[in-house]
């Protein structure tokens, strides 16, 4: 059993920073990639960014230049920095824990393991 435990949300103004973090505990089984996701309004959990036990990384366009996932591999932590965030950014962010697709990199199978959600609510 993987239990995704996440931390690092809050509220902040437009322009400032949080970092989430997303530790992996107890199986190692299906923890080699680490995913962030948020929730949009009308859809199902969107894809934020993803890392691998190897540190290969995935940041979504919509984000790219703004926020970078990272790993401490001794601890099976991933951490979502986010910077110059805006109020669209408001969601909750869920960690997600998955395999790399035979597809290859950043393809990757996601488990049925997630995080209990941290809000990040970022005012004007």
């Amino acid at each position: 059993q993987v239990q995704l435990v996440e931390s690092g949300g809050g509220l902040v103004q437009a322009g400032e920073s949080l970092t989430l973090s997303c530790a992996a505990l107890g199986d190692t089984i299906c923890v080699s990639v680490l995913a962030w996701f948020h929730r949009v309004p009308g859809k199902e959990r969107e894809l934020v960014a993803a890392v691998t036990d190897d540190g290969r990384t995935f940041v979504a366009d919509s984000v790219k230049g703004r926020f970078t996932i990272s790993r401490d591999k001794g601890k099976n932590t991933a951490y979502l920095q986010m910077n110059s965030l805006k109020p669209e950014d408001t969601s909750v962010y869920y960690c997600n824990s998955g395999a790399v697709s035979t597809l290859g990199w950043p393809a990757f199978v996601s488990c049925d393991y997630w995080g209990q959600g941290t809000q990040v609510t970022v005012s004007s």
